[in-house]
């Protein structure tokens, strides 16, 4: 009889384990977006995050006249170093690369999507060059 709650004890163990490593730190999705911040702050009582809403154009095609439209990109930053970049970047265009987790950790911030490194920023006006500065992915 021990030997079988002992078994179903350990099963439970690791089928909790498992879901639990899932839900919060294993890369469910990544990929980039650009666009112009819109608001980048620290916030939280206990936990200070870096938290930033992205603005994208684009255009939506869906209807027979195409009409320009914008999607909001909410994230989160853990590093340090990436949140002063993005701050410093303020006014640009700015190319993001995110990592989506299944669950929220009050320590990693408010988002799924959590922002690891800049791949460049581009300044707002048109020029031979659009790009002001390439900077290489950060970990």
């Amino acid at each position: 009889m021990r030997k079988t709650i002992a078994i179903i004890l350990a099963v439970v163990a690791v089928a909790l384990g498992g879901y639990l490593y899932v839900k919060f730190w294993y890369v469910y999705s990544d990929g980039v977006n650009e666009g112009d911040i819109n608001y980048f702050q620290r916030e939280g009582f206990i936990f200070k995050t870096y938290e930033g809403k992205m603005i994208q154009t684009g255009y939506n095609s869906k209807n027979t006249t195409s009409t320009i439209q914008s999607n909001e990109f909410k994230f989160s930053v853990e590093s340090e170093r990436v949140a002063q970049q993005i701050n410093n970047a303020s006014g640009k265009q700015i190319k993001l690369h995110w990592k989506r987790y299944l669950g929220t950790l009050p320590w990693r911030g408010n988002s799924q999507f959590v922002v690891d490194s800049i791949y460049s920023v581009r300044s707002g006006q048109l020029s031979q060059d659009p790009f002001d500065a390439q900077l290489p992915p950060t970990e």
